[in-house]
């Protein structure tokens, strides 16, 4: 049952038999009531004066009394300026609550058979240096994303691009052929990832030297810059491994294979996956063979030093190069290679990119040179920007070695979990791997919960001991009002109390009218926030519906309530309020426990 639709029509069939005007139910505007007002939803009726000739108050008036008089559904109604605040019968809050309790999967859509397809990219590592914070956001927006517009009715493929050549990736391989020693993972007893990106960090330390030396020598910065011996090692391997060198190629393998496990290791840990990732290495020869069509074609064009550019001054934005003078590639050569290969792979109606703000004139030059190359969804696509997260120190900085990495902060969530639940009580009665696999729980639920709550278009500022804690809006508070209420259930269980579904004759009070009205709210939630792209939508809702709740659970007894019909009732709402948190937690990823 949509109660908003339903007054919608009411108020609009008033308008009609009152003025002799047809209004259609799309221009009624309804919302909740504000809580310092008595009522359900209001009406705004300044809208309708034009209509009626008359003031707000009295429209407001004579469309409440049409209400009570016509339709069943309502109780009372009160005019307050120009809003019409309108009472629903208790009969129909339970019938919608027992509709709700009916429904295991209520807010959600199941994707049909024929439902389009959404692609949504995320991730895109570079395999010289481990994941660190800001890939978590990346990742943990684009894993939600994606579970939210399947709930919206999608269906969805997940994918990720991995950046595995370039100057960068030879960075890596060049500082540990000239300082590495022959070491490996196994020999370091460190994660592949990690390894290499202990050489890019030493690379740029090198690098460094090099150019103070010259500097002093009497080159200028941007020349030193140019000319350090290490930068022209670097820009002569990619240049053998773009031709196909067999010793330059066997050692990129290797190194990147080190960093493979590595990653898989992390996104295992993250709870995030892909249906299928696409390499660089593959993608940039398919670029460069459309670069080449766009050129024949006379859509690029080359200048005189060989290089090759797209004049994007009729779409507003600048020229911007596809090719090298030397013939090496660029990102947008790569990213123009990776969509041809996906539109062959899968038949994507939408595409979506994870991406950092600081990449958004690239993707508005990508969708116009997708579609002048003639990809039907070129103009189409979605580039999800989100703002960068930093910590209280600042901004992080890979080459330095200043990131915070991800791992890292993995382990040390999940720890600072245990011993924050501890210290408080939470784990009593809990042997070990109990212990640890809720620390596991809540750490990462903090952690993601704290990510996913701001709004992804703003900057964040990441503090972990904020994310922990066991009140206010985080992660652990929700998780453990989920379980609070699940031993309350299993209690109800124990004592044989059937709550399957409640007497549409129960009074209800003003909290537990509350509660099934934020219960409802929960699919507009989800629509709303499949539109705007938007987990942070997800995340605060839940927070309010658990923060609604437990404030119910303080003042009102369930349990030992003695009339069985209101024990039901609260036991019903209980168990739908739990079931919406997991639901609503489970499209952020997040794992809510039975027990804390």
């Amino acid at each position: 049952m949509n109660i908003e639709l339903l007054v919608a029509q009411a108020v609009a069939e008033a308008l009609e038999s009152l003025y002799n005007q047809t209004v259609t139910v799309n221009t009624v505007q309804i919302q909740k009531t504000k809580r310092e007002f008595e009522g359900d939803l209001t009406a705004v009726t300044f809208p309708f004066v034009k209509i009626s000739k008359k003031s707000p108050e009295q429209t407001g008036e004579e469309i409440g009394q049409f209400l009570v008089a016509n339709k069943n559904f309502i109780a009372n109604y009160n005019t307050v300026k120009g809003f019409l605040n309108i009472s629903i019968k208790h009969s129909i809050w339970i019938e919608i609550l027992n509709n709700i309790n009916s429904n295991s999967a209520f807010g959600l859509q199941q994707p049909k058979g024929d439902a389009d397809l959404m692609m949504i990219e995320y991730s895109s590592p570079n395999t010289n240096k481990p994941l660190h914070l800001g890939h978590i956001r990346n990742n943990l927006l684009g894993f939600s994303i994606a579970k939210i517009q399947q709930a919206n009715g999608w269906k969805v493929v997940k994918t990720n691009i991995v950046n595995d050549r370039g100057i960068h990736i030879c960075k890596s391989m060049l500082a540990w052929q000239l300082f590495g020693n022959g070491e490996t993972p196994e020999s370091a007893a460190v994660k592949g990832d990690h390894l290499v990106g202990k050489y890019y960090v030493i690379f740029d330390s090198e690098y460094k030297k090099q150019i103070n030396e010259l500097i002093n020598k009497g080159l200028s910065e941007e020349e030193a810059k140019k000319t350090a011996p290490l930068i022209i090692q670097a820009q002569e391997m990619l240049l053998k491994w773009e031709n196909g060198d067999t010793e330059i190629y066997k050692l990129w393998e290797t190194m990147n294979g080190w960093v493979y496990a590595g990653f898989e290791e992390t996104y295992k840990k993250l709870g995030v996956n892909f249906d299928k990732i696409y390499y660089e290495s593959d993608t940039y020869i398919v670029g460069k063979q459309e670069v080449e069509r766009g050129l024949a074609e006379g859509i690029f064009y080359r200048r005189t030093d060989g290089s090759v550019w797209a004049n994007l001054s009729g779409d507003g934005l600048e020229e911007k190069l596809l090719l090298r003078a030397d013939g090496t590639s660029v990102y947008m050569t790569q990213d123009i290679g990776t969509a041809k290969l996906r539109y062959a792979d899968f038949p994507v109606s939408k595409m979506v990119y994870v991406v950092g703000n600081e990449q958004n004139y690239h993707f508005q030059a990508l969708a116009v040179l997708l579609d002048k190359l003639g990809f039907a969804w070129g103009r189409s696509l979605v580039h999800f920007s989100y703002g960068m997260v930093e910590l209280p120190e600042g901004k992080m900085k890979s080459r330095e070695g200043t990131v915070v990495d991800a791992d890292d902060l993995i382990d040390e969530m999940v720890q600072t979990a245990k011993e924050t639940a501890m210290e408080l009580g939470k784990m009593d009665g809990l042997n070990e791997q109990e212990i640890n696999e809720i620390a596991r729980i809540v750490g990462l639920g903090a952690l993601k919960y704290f990510i996913l709550k701001v709004d992804p278009k703003k900057n964040m500022l990441f503090n972990p001991k904020e994310s922990i804690d066991f009140n206010g809006n985080t992660g652990p508070f929700i998780q453990y009002t989920h379980a609070r209420i699940k031993s309350v259930l299993r209690k109800a269980s124990q004592q044989n109390i059937d709550f399957g579904n409640v007497n549409k004759d129960v009074e209800i009070n003003g909290k537990e009218k509350y509660l099934i009205q934020l219960l409802l709210e929960f699919k507009n939630v989800v629509a709303q926030a499949g539109k705007e792209f938007s987990p942070a939508l997800i995340a605060n809702y839940i927070y309010d519906l658990a923060k609604e709740y437990n404030q119910f659970y303080h003042d009102y007894s369930i349990l030992n309530e003695k009339a069985d019909d209101l024990k039901i009732l609260r036991l019903v709402i209980s168990q739908n309020v739990a079931k919406t948190v997991k639901t609503g937690m489970d499209l952020l990823g997040i794992e809510a426990p039975e027990r804390m």
